[in-house]
């Protein structure tokens, strides 16, 4: 009697056993985002229970704890590799493209130049006026931006040589780097007609700038412009466990994020600036310089300036799709930028507390997207005289980010998000007519750490 009953609770643990894990592997193999400990609660059941297990169904068990752990890497991988992968600038030359809409970029470059030329001869002479001479240029993307930042330091090598008298001129070999999915294709297509009044070797280093891209000790000098601001990931903290989707109706920080989502954007912030400084001091030559520049916000609150309010207006596009049942709630609600701007502070305290660099000058500036509509009609005879500073801006932003939203939205919904968002834009304007992008430019000097 005492055995049967022993047996029939036996058979009750086993058929628990197996309905919750049933339960927890199609919620697995449904949900990408699902809180881990919903994974291991059936290794918690074997781990408390093994001997429910009756011998003949160890394999079935083996295939279950297999098919989880797979999920769980390829949920770790995902949130890990995301932004990797499917983030890129517009490809191509036409309306919508990166290169046809990248004019505040190439107002911020032409802000920081002289310090670009001072950084590039500094690096020169404190690395004994190499005969070869490595460039860097960081998140280059494409179109006549990414080329203009490798010839004005080819300018400033020779300046310098010509003002030390060097002949010859040393051998300069430019690496031009950014993620996978970069239009490489369009950019290599150009190298042909650069090389025909620009002496130098080109190559390109497909890669995250958050990890190694360079052979240790092998880079004189190094850019980056409007990149950093650009994250590795959205925090993992909103993209799995109870927090999933408690930033509602925002697809970024806002005045009605919880705290908890600045504090994840500034610590993901933390981790992903101090490992690029950590690579980059591996990579960079005692005496080497870097110029890195990256959009910045003046205040401590950030869901009041500049950047964040344009992309609240992008969340206040999509919330009016969701009222008119284009979108759905949830995918708002499950949707994060890899987006931060710091503060000044924010930028020195991370380069000291890295250690490896001394900072040489930092400054923040301002560039005006009307400056940048005025530049883009004077430069390019297909853009309307009558394209508004919304519609100009709308489509630089869409240049710049359409390709996160594809890979949530879908590729069919953009041409209607961003007519929403130039039409919300146009009210933005409307009040700050002087709206501008705030930037900080650094110039640092790989130093010898004790």
């Amino acid at each position: 009697m005492a055995c049967r009953e022993a047996q029939g609770t036996k058979n009750e643990w086993q058929t628990a056993y197996h309905s919750i894990s049933n339960l927890c592997l199609f919620l697995s193999l449904s949900l990408p985002f699902l809180p881990f400990p919903l994974y291991f609660f059936p290794f918690l059941l074997f781990l408390i229970f093994p001997k429910t297990l009756p011998p003949h169904q160890d394999s079935t068990h083996t295939i279950f704890v297999k098919r989880i752990t797979l999920k769980i890497i390829h949920n770790i991988s995902k949130t890990n590799m995301q932004v990797e992968q499917f983030f890129h600038t517009n490809v191509g030359n036409d309306d919508m493209s990166y290169s046809k809409n990248s004019t505040i970029q190439s107002l911020i470059q032409s802000v920081t130049k002289s310090e670009r030329e001072r950084a590039v001869i500094e690096a020169f002479k404190n690395t004994s006026c190499p005969k070869i001479m490595s460039i860097a240029d960081l998140g280059c993307s494409s179109g006549h931006n990414a080329l203009l930042v490798v010839s004005d330091a080819i300018d400033a090598v020779e300046l310098v040589c010509k003002e030390l008298n060097q002949k010859p001129l040393p051998e300069i070999h430019v690496m031009l780097n950014d993620l996978p999915r970069n239009d490489f294709n369009t950019l290599i297509g150009s190298f042909e007609d650069f090389k025909k009044n620009h002496a130098c070797f080109i190559s390109v280093a497909p890669g995250s700038f958050y990890g190694r891209l360079f052979p240790s000790q092998t880079l004189h000098f190094v850019h980056s412009s409007t990149c950093l601001h650009w994250l590795s990931q959205v925090p993992v903290e909103l993209q799995n466990g109870t927090k999933l989707g408690l930033n509602k109706g925002n697809i970024y920080i806002s005045k009605t994020s919880p705290p908890f989502v600045l504090e994840a954007f500034t610590k993901q912030f933390e981790r992903d600036f101090s490992q690029f400084l950590k690579c980059r001091a591996e990579e960079v030559i005692h005496g080497g310089c870097m110029v890195f520049t990256l959009v910045a916000r003046k205040g401590e609150d950030p869901s009041v300036e500049g950047i964040y309010l344009q992309w609240e207006l992008l969340a206040q596009a999509l919330m009016d799709m969701v009222s008119q049942g284009i979108v759905e709630m949830e995918k708002i609600d499950t949707f994060n930028l890899p987006f931060y701007t710091p503060t000044l502070e924010e930028v020195k305290n991370a380069i000291r507390r890295e250690g490896s660099f001394a900072i040489k000058s930092i400054q923040m500036f301002d560039v005006g997207w009307g400056e940048a509509r005025d530049q883009a009609c004077e430069h390019d005879d297909k853009v309307e005289d009558n394209a508004t500073t919304a519609q100009r801006m709308a489509k630089s932003m869409r240049a710049s980010s359409e390709s996160l939203f594809v890979s949530h939205f879908g590729a069919e919904l953009m041409d209607e998000l961003f007519e929403r968002y130039s039409n919300f834009m146009e009210g933005y304007f409307s009040k700050y007519p002087d709206g501008a992008l705030t930037n900080i430019c650094a110039s640092v000097q790989r130093i010898n750490v004790l």
